[in-house]
């Protein structure tokens, strides 16, 4: 299982690979992105198998990246891990295609709550 990591805080990207292996989850690599632009283009050429996002980052937000993501045509699952914890910011997430969403900050019990299902 590939993992890509999309957030503009390489310390935010730390914790976020942190929590990932404390939560249990078997990962083969795990790829990083400073934005949505470097994102999508690390995406497009490594198919990663799920996407965790932030959601204000500078060149191309979050939504924007999930926006842009589908477009393509790419149903990998998008989770925004992020501090935008808003009924309706999660409403518009979902609307623009991510697949749920994970409120910073998080322990490795949420992670396995909310990404187990895409983990098999």
């Amino acid at each position: 299982m590939r993992v890509l990591i999309v957030d503009d805080s390489s310390v935010m990207r730390k914790i976020v690979t942190r929590g990932l292996r404390q939560a249990g989850f078997k990962i083969d690599e795990i790829l990083e992105a400073g934005d949505g632009v470097k994102g999508l283009e690390t995406q497009a050429a490594s198919k990663c198998d799920l996407i965790l996002s932030d959601w204000n980052m500078p060149n191309m937000d979050g939504l924007t990246f999930v926006k842009e993501v589908r477009k393509t045509g790419d149903k990998t699952p998008i989770v925004m891990v992020t501090t935008e914890g808003g009924e309706a910011k999660v409403a518009e997430a979902v609307k623009s295609g991510a697949n749920g969403h994970i409120k910073k900050p998080f322990t490795p019990d949420t992670l396995r709550a909310t990404l187990g299902q895409f983990f098999k």
